[in-house]
């Protein structure tokens, strides 16, 4: 039997009204028909601003996967968690915009998050995402090697300088900030630029920290290159380990261009090389740090179980875990409640600007076997024991 079934502990936080709608609203989250048609009435009400949309968006999908429209606001839901042993990591979920302005915006809020996180043990981490900072095509182009126009330049020129100014902003301030992964296509370029910025700002200890995406393949020939190249030049390495989001596009698009898949071919391959990632932390905790992000019951479990073999404390500085907020609740407070390092990834935005990443999130839970209909049996267990049954 799981150390996770323990729904008393997952639900802490949750009022039977809450669980119930949370209830209702996985059930249909787990028609994949339902999810496509409603995602695309979403997008369309969204778009052509019909009245009380987003009243209903933000009391149903936004209530459940995100802590509020601030991240002011989303501080209820911080101290709340953190009560249980849980921090956040505030996640400015604006998705799928592509102007300067934007970039230029999406960097002030992250060096607010950075201040807001500055010295308070219930934000141990802020992050980003790449395409926050610039459009896909740039990191695309310079992925590639090829020679940049004098525009084209300039374009990645400003890139380069926001990610400078956070990472010295987080290094000045002793935040650790993590740079998500996203497409592969452009998961070079910004795997080059992380690494420039650890080699600059993690020579004491790893303040900036990248995410390798374990269903890739490749990825743990790239972690041992890493680790040499942080040997030689004396420097320490932070990572968030995660699976993946993005198979079926990534699939389509190698079928569609014709070049190697590069996600590994079944599922338990994926595991099995995350499991793997496991193994090349422990092994190098001298020079890596870890986050595992994942809702994987066994990979959690196996990291329980290797910390202790090892003899290591459960809230050992350079291992942490992570769910996101809204999904395996059953993991994240049983962690807390063993006092090991655990966080919720905690989106927060506009209402009408987060939702292609709820409807991200609504398709994920959909297309990944098994997750939606945990969700529902833990949830009804846990209604049945309130019950008395």
């Amino acid at each position: 039997m799981s150390v996770f079934n323990n729904t008393q502990i997952a639900f802490a936080d949750k009022t039977d009204s809450q669980l119930k709608k949370a209830y209702w609203m996985f059930k249909a989250i787990e028609q994949p028909v339902i999810t496509n048609i409603g995602i695309s009435a979403l997008n369309f009400t969204v778009k052509n601003n019909f009245p009380f949309v987003t009243d209903i968006v933000k009391q149903t999908l936004f209530e459940q996967f995100c802590g509020g429209e601030t991240h002011e606001e989303s501080m209820k839901v911080v101290k709340q968690m953190f009560k249980h042993h849980v921090g956040s990591i505030f996640d400015y979920a604006i998705e799928g915009k592509a102007e300067e302005k934007v970039f230029d915006d999406t960097c002030t809020e992250i060096k607010q998050n950075i201040k807001f996180a500055e010295g308070n043990p219930a934000i141990p981490f802020v992050v980003f995402k790449p395409t926050g900072f610039g459009r896909i095509e740039i990191y695309e182009e310079v992925g590639k090697k090829v020679e940049l126009t004098t525009s084209q330049k300039e374009e990645w020129a400003r890139v380069v300088k926001r990610y400078d100014e956070v990472c010295q902003m987080a290094f000045d301030r002793n935040v650790i900030l993590m740079i998500d992964a996203e497409e592969t296509w452009m998961q070079d370029a910004t795997d080059a630029l992380v690494n420039e910025m650890m080699e600059k700002f993690n020579k004491e200890k790893a303040i900036i920290w990248n995410t390798v995406q374990m269903y890739r393949t490749g990825r743990l020939e790239y972690l041992a290159k890493d680790l040499e190249r942080a040997k030689e030049k004396n420097y320490f390495l932070g990572y968030k380990f995660v699976r993946g989001a993005y198979m079926e596009k990534e699939r389509a698009r190698a079928a569609a261009m014709k070049y190697p898949d590069p996600i590994q071919p079944t599922k338990q391959a994926s595991d099995e090389n995350y499991n793997a990632a496991v193994d090349f932390v422990l092994n190098n905790l001298n020079k890596v740090s870890a986050f595992f992000g994942t809702h994987n019951e066994k990979s959690t479990e196996l990291v329980m179980d290797k910390m202790k073999a090892m003899g290591l404390p459960h809230d050992h500085p350079q291992i942490y875990f992570g769910q996101l907020y809204g999904m395996s609740d059953n993991i994240t407070y049983y962690l807390g409640a063993e006092k090991y390092n655990v966080c919720k990834y905690l989106p927060y935005g506009p209402v009408k600007d987060v939702v292609p990443y709820l409807t991200r999130r609504a398709q994920e839970n959909t297309s990944v076997a098994g997750q939606t209909g945990r969700e529902l049996g833990l949830i009804q267990k846990e209604l049945d024991r309130r019950k008395g049954k």
